[in-house]
């Protein structure tokens, strides 16, 4: 039977390719010159640490991110920007978590879109991901295109079609 699974995966050397391009481009913009602006980012923790001097700045500062994930091939969707918080030398910090997998919430959502189709497939949740299983691959192409053109808080990839 034909089937896929529809999962959401980070590419981290793709989002640390545009963590460093965003850096390169606050350093050289005339709005951050002589401010304390940082970005690191945590590989095993998933989280980007943001820092800078005010608000006005920290969203500019997102913006560059979001524009450089774009530029890379990523959905800005893969960022969860927590609050934004005081730091003792006056500045503001914000950590951004990046989201990877499908959660048990969201794939029921998931789940009951593919159902709402009323298509001939199944789908049924596994672990982070959602496995997709039909007869004719007509049925799962209409799937693929159904998802697409919804708007989820998470980025999906389809992967591992056969047939």
């Amino acid at each position: 039977m034909p089937s896929f699974d529809v999962v959401n995966k980070v590419d981290l050397q793709e989002v640390d390719n545009a963590i460093n391009n965003a850096t390169k481009q606050i350093n050289t913009r005339y709005d951050f010159r002589d401010s304390k602006t940082e970005i690191k980012f945590d590989k095993s923790a998933k989280v980007i640490h943001v820092s800078t001097d005010d608000s006005m700045k920290m969203r500019a500062l997102e913006e560059v991110l979001n524009t450089q994930l774009v530029k890379r091939g990523l959905d800005p969707k893969t960022l969860d920007y927590k609050d934004e918080e005081p730091t003792s030398k006056g500045g503001v910090r914000k950590d951004c978590h990046l989201r990877e997998g499908i959660d048990k919430e969201m794939g029921k959502k998931i789940v009951k879109l593919i159902k709402a189709e009323k298509l001939k497939v199944q789908a049924q949740i596994q672990d982070e991901q959602v496995r997709v299983t039909g007869k004719s691959i007509d049925d799962l192409q209409s799937v693929i295109a159904m998802l697409n053109g919804k708007d989820l808080e998470v980025p999906l990839q389809f992967i591992n079609m056969k047939s």
